[in-house]
């Protein structure tokens, strides 16, 4: 756990403005619909800081911040990897290639995106009902939240 969590202003200057909206309208989206834990960590070897959203001992996703570069994983358990597998023919090449070219570990494999705009995400949305890790892979995570609201949430970091 990170001792200090970096403020606005810090944040802003590692990633530049336009990723800092897109970094607030991801979490913005997830805290919207998932009651999650948050945890700031240090980035390890390659990135700055991670973000991690966590439920019942679960990784859910993590987002990572470096000099002008945001990443976005998602960590697809067994079930959700079998639910990607459905519904892969409606995913673009781009979602898939990511997804086979990840490396999967013994808890599932860990899908990396490194958005630039909130548009990256159309493909992924949660369905309704109580939400789940397996709801990033169903239908479009983030559709509605990404598109439609790019205000800025200043509660992810201090003041």
């Amino acid at each position: 756990m990170l001792e200090n969590i970096p403020s606005h202003s810090t944040m802003t200057e590692l990633l530049g403005q336009s990723l800092l909206e897109v970094w607030q309208a991801l979490c913005l989206a997830i805290d919207k619909k998932y009651d999650m834990d948050r945890v700031w960590n240090t980035g390890g070897k390659q990135w700055d800081y991670e973000y991690k959203y966590r439920r019942g001992g679960k990784t859910l996703c993590c987002l990572y911040a470096k000099s002008n570069c945001i990443g976005f994983m998602i960590i697809f358990g067994k079930d959700e990897r079998i639910k990607f597998e459905d519904i892969r023919g409606t995913l673009s090449d781009a979602v898939c290639r990511q997804y086979d070219e990840a490396k999967t570990y013994r808890d599932g494999k860990w899908v990396m995106f490194e958005p630039t705009n909130t548009a990256d995400f159309d493909e992924f949305a949660p369905q309704p009902g109580r939400p789940s890790r397996s709801d990033f892979v169903q239908s479009g995570f983030l559709k509605h939240s990404l598109k439609q609201r790019r205000i800025k949430c200043h509660t992810h970091f201090n003041q």
